[in-house]
């Protein structure tokens, strides 16, 4: 039964039970709202899961009828192999992403032992960041305009992989939806009160307000088709969250619609060590 205080936005789920208890009555309540909630996340993830995999496999199955059945001319049957290792590809990123959450719920929080250079992140993000650029957009006079301003000189204490991959994931997220030419300015750098910040600003679509959030729930996506269209799995800013959180950081998401979003990452000051500001270069572009 719902609780007094619940609302839709809020809602409070009780269960009630009467047992006999001696000569009369146990009367016994109890809040599983957190159970009910888990449970409906269990059966939306199994739901999603199997959505996401069933279109690629259906895809699949029927591109190898169609090879099984019809005599195909050489170049037809290299239209569809083609399009069967997208699919294929499809369904390992998928897997991927889905075992690299899995290991991230499952594994301690970093400590403060390790400790990744903001340079070496910025550097390998740029290069990351300008392949796949050139991957949606194959002419140069189409690819996006990307900045990269590290003007961190330091350390932040961590998982690399793990923060590589929050990272590349805003800046890969960022390049899909902004379309061909548009900018793109990634940043690094340290706030007044000695924490670190690494953000990543576009000129994309943007985000309507009732979307923000629930951006980093599994498989959210505010465009189903677009989202396909660029590849995404559905599961790139839950990772993006999970790492955060894992690193005692915060996720911040700003969008307007029609002129673009930032993604922030602000890490607290313990996980920061040795940074000064550098001398700002020229924009990279």
């Amino acid at each position: 039964m719902p609780g007094r205080a619940s609302t839709p936005s809020r809602p409070v789920n009780l269960s009630v039970n009467l047992h006999p208890y001696g000569e009369g009555r146990l009367l016994l309540s109890r809040d599983v709202t957190a159970l009910e909630q888990a449970e409906a996340m269990r059966r939306d993830f199994v739901a999603n899961v199997s959505h996401e995999i069933r279109t690629p496999l259906t895809v699949l199955a029927g591109f190898v009828e169609t090879l099984q059945t019809l005599s195909l001319n050489d170049q037809e049957r290299e239209r569809y192999l083609a399009l069967m290792a997208e699919q294929a590809e499809r369904m390992q990123t998928l897997v991927s992403d889905l075992l690299t959450l899995s290991r991230l719920e499952g594994s301690p929080p970093p400590g403060l032992t390790d400790w990744v250079s903001v340079p070496t992140l910025m550097r390998q993000l740029e290069q990351e960041g300008r392949a796949l650029s050139a991957v949606f957009n194959p002419s140069r006079d189409r690819l996006h305009q990307l900045v990269f301003d590290s003007l961190l000189a330091g350390e932040i204490a961590g998982i690399p992989n793990e923060l590589l991959s929050a990272m590349s994931n805003l800046v890969g997220n960022a390049i899909r939806y902004t379309p061909s030419r548009g900018e793109i300015h990634v940043r690094a750098f340290l706030l007044p009160d000695g924490r670190a910040e690494f953000s990543v600003q576009d000129t994309g679509p943007g985000i309507a307000p009732e979307h923000l959030p629930r951006l980093t729930e599994r498989f959210y996506r505010v465009d189903r088709s677009r989202s396909r269209d660029t590849g995404g799995t559905g599961l790139g800013l839950a990772i993006v969250k999970h790492v955060a959180q894992r690193h005692g950081a915060e996720l911040k998401i700003e969008s307007t619609p029609g002129k673009g979003s930032t993604f922030t990452i602000i890490f607290p000051a313990n996980r920061v060590r040795s940074l000064r500001i550098a001398a700002c270069s020229e924009p990279i572009t």
